[in-house]
């Protein structure tokens, strides 16, 4: 069994550089107007090339997806940023548009083509069409269970497959949805979605507007669109067994904090899986700390539907859950007189309950040790402060430091 990559979200550069520290096998990042998540969360050429630079230089790969329903507006500026891409040495692209593809095999034939999730494909025959027309790489629908994604592998083992493992659920086909176009203007299928699923909604007769029904038993609204987040880390044994080539983690537009906290995690997990799959037991500490993000709880979504699990996917919390929160980045190691020096993210106050987050382990941080770079004690620090805490061993550029919010 090959052990397959752990892919990881990167929407900007510095996510880049987070998920290199904490384990990525490869990442996957937005093109400037071409991809599925908003402006925030796509790269500029001169960004990626960057970023390919630096990912290269740690044996990371890099993805780059152009994966928005295209119109004709849109070709020239696919043909421009296929030739920059193949250019700059991306690893692959991924795509969902037939047309895109079509224009990516001209422009470039020896580029690698990821087909999309948005492309639905849920059996064997798609994937052997998509493969024939030069297709290297198919993530799969998400509505499939493990035991059919099990047989597509087994009946196509010439093609790469990659499945979701982590992360926010669509609870639209495939995530191909209309509601954000419908209700605002901006189409989810060109990178604009203003999540409506997870706004309140309820259910009312029209000559009782008064008088909403209520469809949960919590008293407040019904979630009927709203998913909770996809977590597969106790099944990992499961999902290796599946053969598929790459476990990918969603999230482009979340923060550094969690792409370090859920990167970490499931590279512990995973590589804990590959060495002993009959031994595996998913740590306490490792639900614990996917815990410690933002979520709306946590599903196996459509997975184990074979074991007779059916979707159970409805989050009906009014908001996210997050017990911590990302407090600053680290910028150097002073070993001399060690310390390191954390540029501030959030309001920290000395006390506050913090922890440094490194590859293999967690610190505790003794946050009343915080002093301002002249070596004054501080009571508190805000957003852009750079400060100082003691630690007493070397601590890499970029590692987080996170503190316990308030009240959980």
């Amino acid at each position: 069994m090959k052990k397959p990559e752990l892919l990881v979200p990167a929407g900007d550069l510095e996510k880049l550089r987070t998920a290199i520290l904490y384990g990525a096998d490869a990442v996957y990042t937005g093109v400037e107007g071409l991809s599925l998540r908003a402006q925030q969360a796509e790269m500029t050429t001169a960004e990626l090339a960057e970023g390919v630079r630096m990912a290269h230089q740690r044996g990371v790969k890099v993805y780059a997806a152009i994966n928005i329903s295209a119109r004709n507006s849109d070709l020239a500026l696919v043909k421009e940023k296929t030739g920059e891409l193949a250019a700059i040495g991306v690893d692959g692209v991924i795509l969902s548009d037939p047309g895109v593809l079509s224009l990516v095999r001209r422009v470039d034939p020896h580029l690698p083509v990821h087909l999309s999730t948005q492309a639905s494909t849920t059996n064997t025959e798609a994937v052997r069409f998509w493969h024939e027309q030069g297709v290297s790489r198919i993530v799969l629908a998400r509505e499939l269970n493990l035991e059919e994604i099990a047989a597509i592998a087994r009946d196509v083992p010439e093609v790469e497959l990659e499945i979701f493992i982590h992360g926010a659920m669509c609870l639209a086909y495939s995530g191909r949805c209309l509601l954000s176009s419908y209700l605002t203007g901006r189409s989810a299928n060109r990178g604009e979605c203003t999540h409506p699923c997870r706004w309140e909604y309820m259910l009312t007769e029209r000559t009782r507007p008064d008088e909403p029904l209520i469809l949960t038993e919590d008293g407040r609204y019904s979630y009927l669109l709203s998913s909770k987040d996809l977590r597969m880390i106790e099944y990992l044994p499961e999902v290796l067994a599946a053969g598929v080539s790459s476990l990918k983690i969603e999230g482009r537009m979340k923060t550094v904090y969690y792409v370090a906290v859920v990167t970490r995690t499931y590279r512990w997990a995973l590589d804990a899986a590959f060495k002993d799959p009959e031994g595996y037991r998913c740590a306490p500490e490792w639900l614990a700390e996917l815990d410690k993000v933002s979520n709306r709880g946590y599903t196996t979504g459509f997975y184990l539907k074979h074991k007779g699990e059916a979707f159970a996917g409805l989050n009906t919390e009014k908001s996210y859950r997050q017990t911590y929160g990302l407090a600053g980045t680290v910028l150097e190691y002073l070993p001399e007189e060690g310390k390191m020096l954390v540029a501030l993210r959030n309001q920290l106050n000395a006390g506050d309950e913090t922890e440094l987050l490194l590859p293999e382990t967690t610190l505790t941080i003794d946050s009343t040790t915080m002093t301002d770079e002249d070596g004054h004690p501080l009571a508190a620090g805000h957003n852009s402060y750079r400060v100082y805490f003691q630690v007493d061993r070397p601590v890499p550029a970029g590692a987080v430091l996170r503190r316990r919010l308030t009240g959980t």
